[in-house]
C-alpha cells in the first residue's frame, strides 16, 4: 500500500473532508496555508528579498494550525509547490514537505508553481500566462486557457519582441516575470497584472483537493523539484 494511503482510506470511510497542509516557497514569498476539503482555513505568508523561508516556514505551519484549531495529527496530506522557481525556495519547501510526510505518515501532493500562480486570476477570454523570474531575460512560463487548461507546457523562455506572437489574445501576464516583458513585447492586447506578483498557498486549495480526491500522490523517497533547467548556484 502506498505510503500514507492507509490513513487516507480510513478518512474516506469516515466521510470526512481531508485536512491539507499547503506549502508554497518557490519564490520570495514564503506562504503556508491549511485547508479542509475545498475551504481555506488559515494562511500565513511574507515575501522578503533574502529568502528567509528556512526561519519562517515551520513557524507559519504552527500558526495556521493554531488559528484553525487543528493538530499535526489531523493532517491527511502535505501539499507542496514543486516548481519551477527558486532553487533555494524549492529545496526548503520540498525538504519540509518530505519531513512532515515521513513524520506523520501522510502522502505528498505536488502542484506546478505556475498553475498555482494562475489561480489568482479570472478572465472572460484570451490566454493566461503566468511568468516567474529565471534571471537575466529568461522566465519560467506556461500558457493556460480561461478555464486553466494547459495550452503550452511549462518551459524556460527568453523574452524578446516575438514572445507570445502565436497566442490568441488578449494575453494576461502575471507573476514577477511579467516585468521583463514591458517595453520588449509590444502587442497591444497584452494586459499586465502587476498586483499578482507571487504564487500563494491560498491559491493551492482547489488544485490540491482535486489531486487528493484522485489519489495523485508523489513518492516521498524519490520526489524531486521541477527545476526546468540546470542548477547554476544562484537562487
Amino acid at each position: 500500500m502506498h505510503f500514507g494511503l492507509k490513513k487516507v482510506l480510513l478518512r474516506k470511510n469516515k466521510m470526512t473532508m481531508p485536512c491539507l497542509l499547503l506549502l508554497e516557497t518557490a519564490t520570495k514569498n514564503c506562504s503556508v496555508a491549511l485547508s479542509e476539503g475545498s475551504q481555506l482555513l488559515a494562511c500565513r505568508e511574507e515575501a522578503t528579498a533574502h529568502y528567509s523561508h528556512a526561519e519562517q516556514l515551520h513557524q507559519f505551519v504552527l500558526e495556521v494550525l493554531a488559528e484553525a484549531n487543528k493538530k499535526m495529527s489531523d493532517l491527511d496530506a502535505v501539499v507542496v509547490s514543486g516548481g519551477p522557481g527558486s532553487y533555494t525556495g524549492l529545496r526548503i519547501g520540498i525538504s519540509a514537505a518530505k519531513g512532515y510526510g515521513y513524520a506523520l505518515q501522510i502522502p505528498l501532493i505536488s502542484l506546478n508553481t505556475l498553475d498555482v500562480l494562475a489561480q489568482q486570476i479570472q478572465i472572460e477570454n484570451g490566454s493566461i500566462v503566468p511568468l516567474l523570474d529565471a534571471r537575466r531575460m529568461e522566465v519560467y512560463s506556461k500558457v493556460l486557457t480561461k478555464s486553466f487548461e494547459t495550452l503550452v507546457q511549462a518551459q524556460a523562455q527568453i523574452i524578446d519582441a516575438q514572445s507570445f506572437e502565436n497566442l490568441a489574445g488578449p494575453i494576461h501576464l502575471l507573476g514577477d516575470g511579467q516585468f521583463k516583458c514591458k517595453g520588449v513585447v509590444m502587442r497591444p492586447d497584452i494586459h499586465f497584472h502587476e498586483e499578482i506578483t507571487y504564487p500563494s498557498a491560498r491559491s493551492m486549495v482547489s488544485l490540491a483537493f482535486t489531486k487528493f480526491n484522485a489519489r495523485l500522490f508523489e513518492d516521498l523517497a524519490y520526489y524531486e523539484p521541477n527545476y526546468l533547467k540546470e542548477f547554476n548556484g544562484g537562487n
